[in-house]
C-alpha cells in the first residue's frame, strides 16, 4: 500500500490531487518522473552514474539515498501509470524524526538552464539567505512532547540569519520556545559520529571531487529527539538529496556547493561551541 510521506518537509507533496512522492511500508520512497521535464531525466541519469562510478569512496556513498531503479506506478495526481525513481526512504528507521532540509550553495540555478529559470532562481536566491549565507533552510520539523513544530513555507522562506541560528538551536533542544536550551547539541552535533563530524567528512570529499556539480541540492539532517526524551540513545543522519540539477563537473571543483557547505558548517559549529560555553578550534 502506497501512501503520502508523513515526514516530508519540502518539495512537491502528493496532496490535494497533486503529483508528488509516495512511500510504502518496506522502506522505499517513490519519486515521480514528470513528462517532458528534463529534471527527472537528469536525476535518473545521475543515480545511474553515481551507482556505477567506481571512483566514489565507500564512506561517501552512505550520504546518498540507496537507488533501487525505477518502477511504473499509479501517479498520486490520478494521471495514470508513471515511472518513479525507487529510492531509500530515509525516514523509515526513525521514530518521529526532527528534520532540517538545507539547500546548499549561493547559486541554485545550473548553467544550461533557460533565462526565465535563471531569473526566477536569482530572485529567490536574493530574497532568502541563499546569497548572503550560501545556503537556506527549505523546510523543517522539530519534535517536542506536544507534537511537531513545522512552520509553513512562507515563514521558512523569510528566515534571516538570526532565524537560522535559532532553528539550529531549537533542533537540538528539549524546547522550541524563544530560549532553546540546546541540551542535545553535544550528542547530536558533536562527537566522532555526530552531525558536525559527518559534514566535515563531506567537506573533505568536496574539496577534491570534480566529477559532479551539485546545483540546488540539499543536505538533510535528521535524528530522533523522542529517543532522547525517553532516555534512549538516538542516531543522527546526514544525507544529500535532490539531484535534478546535477551536472558534469568537467574536472572542476564544485566551489558553489563547497562554499555553501563550509558556511553551514560554521553555523552548526558555533551552535555547538555556544552550547559548551567555549570556543572551538577553527577547522575551515
Amino acid at each position: 500500500m502506497l501512501k503520502v510521506p508523513e515526514h516530508q518537509v519540502a518539495g512537491r507533496q502528493a496532496i490535494d490531487g497533486k503529483l508528488g512522492p509516495l512511500i510504502d511500508n518496506s522502506g522505499h520512497f517513490y519519486k515521480p518522473l514528470q513528462d517532458d521535464d528534463e529534471r527527472g531525466t537528469r536525476e535518473l541519469t545521475f543515480y545511474h552514474s553515481f551507482s556505477s562510478n567506481t571512483r566514489i569512496p565507500h564512506h561517501i556513498r552512505r550520504f546518498f539515498p540507496v537507488f533501487h531503479g525505477t518502477q511504473l506506478l499509479k501517479a498520486s495526481d490520478g494521471s495514470g501509470l508513471r515511472p518513479h525513481l525507487v529510492l531509500q526512504d530515509i525516514t523509515s528507521d526513525h521514530l518521529n524524526p526532527s528534520i532540517l532540509d538545507i539547500k546548499i550553495g549561493s547559486r541554485t540555478w545550473y548553467p544550461e538552464a533557460s533565462n526565465d529559470y535563471i531569473q526566477n532562481c536569482f530572485h529567490r536566491d536574493k530574497t532568502t539567505t541563499t546569497v548572503s549565507l550560501g545556503f537556506r533552510i527549505c523546510g523543517l520539523q522539530i519534535y517536542n512532547e506536544s507534537g511537531f513544530w513545522k512552520p509553513g513555507r512562507k515563514l521558512v522562506r523569510n528566515f534571516t540569519a538570526d532565524d537560522v541560528r535559532s532553528v539550529l538551536r531549537k533542533f537540538v533542544s528539549s524546547n522550541v520556545g524563544p530560549e532553546p536550551d540546546c541540551c542535545f547539541a553535544d550528542s547530536v552535533y558533536g562527537g566522532c559520529d555526530g552531525i558536525l563530524e559527518r559534514l566535515l567528512e563531506l567537506k573533505t570529499w568536496f574539496e577534491d571531487q570534480t566529477m559532479y556539480h551539485f546545483c540546488s541540492c540539499s543536505v538533510l539532517l535528521l535524528f530522533d529527539k523522542e529517543s532522547f526524551l525517553r532516555g534512549k540513545t538516538p542516531f543522527a543522519e546526514v544525507k544529500l538529496i535532490d539531484f535534478a540539477h546535477v551536472v558534469d563537473g568537467n574536472g572542476v571543483i564544485d566551489h558553489n556547493f563547497l562554499g555553501g557547505l563550509c558556511s553551514f558548517i560554521k553555523f552548526v559549529s558555533q551552535v555547538l561551541a555556544d552550547s559548551k560555553g567555549s570556543t572551538m578550534e577553527d577547522k575551515f
